[in-house]
């Protein structure tokens, strides 16, 4: 509950982040150029710290408190953040030197129009430049993460989920009162993400000093800790982070694409985050180091429990968000993009960010699901098993890729990604039981086909709703009422036929198994 409230906070300041982007940038080649710069680092910043760093860190952590007390702790942390912290310095330096050759790596189709010398030649340009703002974001949030792990094993989890609201907070204001003062406003954008990184970073600080946990960094590269960290780390940079391989690659893939596709698929993906990032990250932030900790302990049944009582949780969001985005996400989109720069467009761009979402949408389970299971592996430091089923569903998203985007475009991509995600999900699933680790209860599975019923009828009842109006001619106020009118239609809705069906608030709390 505090991750899902602190994380609530977060998601809508970044939708009012993006709402300012948008109105500034529209969704043509500035925004796209922005968004690309803004990807690289935080692509980087969820493979290497939240990502692969978290999911080996965390369980090896937990370990350490729960076998040899606090003093140790402090030491491994310490060790922690000098070896990452001094090779996320490199990284950096070599980022911000190298922009131009990241630019062409990534933004491909931009750097073949700038080597034609064609005229959009500029927004490789203006990528490279951006980049050297952005890229020193990875070394500040990847420290954040680092420090966000160490409050949520000693079960600070508020001060680490809020932490992502001063980012949104600095980008807003950087581009309110600075987007005038450059030429090209997507530098004040860019100027926001290093601010807001360095905040970030400054933010946590105080609460580690009273865990007592601030000391001295220190390189220790070969210590037992530090070595056994990075041998899981290792595989799990595939494992963990496949969905932001997965997105980086469409990126590369929408600068061949027509003009607007990537920021098509930006708010797109936005979108989609929201409840993924409410609910399934919110779930995956406590669930592993609670499993972490039953595995020290050898608590076995718990184990067991606590994962599928994650499963359920996130079925039980995940349904009717992935319904309720597919049917009024032209009315979402108007309300927080369709204005300024974004509407100005020749471009039906509400049009393609809804169709967008509807293709994210059919994966927002998977999602979900991939962030609860993926755990499953990680605290009991298994990392050979995510490590082979990422790279299969590496190679199997660019067959949906190249399969998919030469007849629907971007579209492809979205709906690519959402199909390697539900394969994902599954063979992490079929491992876990493979394994006899997790096996979804029966309990389990009649809870999910009340979820699917009871979304089933949301989404009608929410369709109705949406239609019987001309929202598309009223005034942005007109649209907000209603929009929120709809969703509390439809959390009405839902939440009534779940009870109907026999879904009770101690059903959804209880973390053992039970019966309906």
């Amino acid at each position: 509950m505090i991750v899902s409230a602190m994380t609530m906070i977060s998601r809508v300041m970044g939708l009012v982040r993006d709402s300012v982007v948008a109105n500034i940038l529209g969704a043509g080649a500035a925004a796209d150029v922005f968004l690309f710069a803004n990807r690289i680092p935080n692509f980087l910043r969820r493979l290497f710290a939240e990502g692969a760093f978290a999911q080996a860190f965390v369980p090896v952590l937990a370990e350490i408190k729960e076998q040899h007390g606090d003093d140790k702790v402090r030491l491994f942390v310490a060790q922690a953040a000098g070896t990452l912290g001094t090779i996320l310095m490199l990284v950096t330096l070599l980022g911000v030197i190298g922009s131009p050759i990241v630019a062409a790596l990534f933004g491909t189709g931009w750097f073949i129009d700038w080597w034609q010398g064609g005229e959009d030649a500029y927004r490789f340009e203006l990528a490279s430049s951006l980049l050297k703002l952005t890229f020193p974001y990875l070394f500040f949030i990847s420290l954040v993460a680092l420090s966000g792990a160490v409050l949520n094993v000693y079960n600070r989890f508020a001060a680490a989920a809020f932490t992502p609201v001063l980012l949104n907070i600095s980008i807003i204001l950087c581009a309110i009162y600075l987007h005038d003062k450059f030429e090209v406003s997507a530098y004040a954008l860019a100027l926001g993400v290093f601010i807001g990184g360095v905040v970030q970073f400054l933010f946590q600080l105080p609460f580690l000093a009273k865990l007592g946990m601030l000391k001295m960094p220190t390189f220790a590269w070969r210590s037992p800790e530090i070595t056994k960290v990075r041998k899981l780390m290792i595989p799990a940079l595939f494992g963990v982070s496949i969905s932001q391989i997965n997105l980086l690659l469409d990126t590369v893939i929408a600068s061949l694409l027509e003009k607007g596709s990537i920021a098509w698929l930006y708010y797109s993906d936005r979108l989609i985050e929201f409840p993924l990032g409410l609910f399934g990250i919110g779930i995956a932030t406590v669930i592993l180091p609670t499993l972490s900790k039953l595995h020290a302990n050898a608590k076995l049944e718990d184990f067991q429990h606590t994962l599928d009582w994650g499963v359920r949780f996130v079925l039980l969001l995940g349904f009717p968000a992935m319904l309720g985005l597919s049917v009024i996400s032209p009315l979402i989109i108007t309300v927080l993009f369709d204005h300024g720069a974004f509407s100005a467009s020749d471009v039906d761009n509400v049009r393609a960010v809804s169709l967008g979402v509807m293709a994210y949408s059919a994966g927002l389970v998977s999602f979900m699901l991939i962030k609860v299971l993926a755990p499953g592996f990680y605290s009991r430091q298994d990392t050979k098993t995510p490590v082979k089923i990422g790279i299969k569903m590496l190679v199997l998203n660019m067959v949906f890729n190249l399969m998919l985007a030469p007849f629907i475009g971007y579209l492809g991509l979205a709906l690519a990604t959402s199909l390697s995600a539900t394969c994902n999900a599954w063979l992490l699933y079929r491992h876990l039981k493979k394994q006899n680790v997790y096996t979804l209860s029966h309990f389990s599975v009649w809870f999910t086909a009340k979820c699917v019923v009871a979304s089933v009828v949301m989404a009608f009842v929410v369709m109705q709703v949406s239609q019987a109006f001309s929202w598309q001619t009223w005034a942005l106020a007109e649209q907000i009422g209603l929009l929120c009118g709809v969703l509390m239609v439809a959390g009405i809705v839902y939440f009534s036929i779940l009870f109907i069906l026999g879904i009770r608030l101690k059903t959804i709390k209880d973390v053992s198994n039970s019966t309906l």
